[in-house]
């Protein structure tokens, strides 16, 4: 699938996609790069970016690697999900790095950056996670 057939499908099936305007900007064999435009809604007291904005963005950038390698898998499952918030991301765009660690028979387990648009070096948090995959 290609990166804007990923977003229109994620978009479609979780209404919250829409919600935080989330993009697939690069879908590609090594991984994806998704983005959340900042947006004051998306903030939390002291006017940064929400935990639950992050680990949308985080969820939703490894569903697309995995719709990205094996095709339109709607009914993958995000079976775990594991975040360790590194430092207050900027009041920017939110970037997501994602890639697959391992992609076997019932599961994929991914990794993810994220990152604030201005600082791609400094990761303000990271993620890794288990899809279910349908058999």
């Amino acid at each position: 699938m290609t990166a804007l057939q990923v977003q229109q499908l994620i978009r479609g099936g979780v209404p919250m996609a829409e919600d935080i305007d989330l993009r697939v900007d690069r879908l590609d064999a090594e991984g994806g790069l998704l983005r959340v435009p900042f947006h004051e809604r998306l903030t939390r007291p002291g006017g940064t970016l929400s935990g639950p904005t992050l680990m949308a963005l985080a969820d939703a950038a490894m569903y697309a690697v995995v719709l990205g390698r094996l095709g339109r898998v709607e009914m993958a499952l995000t079976a775990n999900l594991n975040i360790n918030f590194l430092m207050r991301p900027a009041r920017e765009d939110l970037l997501a790095e994602a890639h697959i660690l391992r992609l076997s028979g019932r599961k994929a387990v991914c990794e993810v950056s994220l990152y604030s648009q201005g600082s791609p070096d400094e990761c303000v948090a990271h993620v890794t996670g288990t899809y279910v995959l349908p058999s």
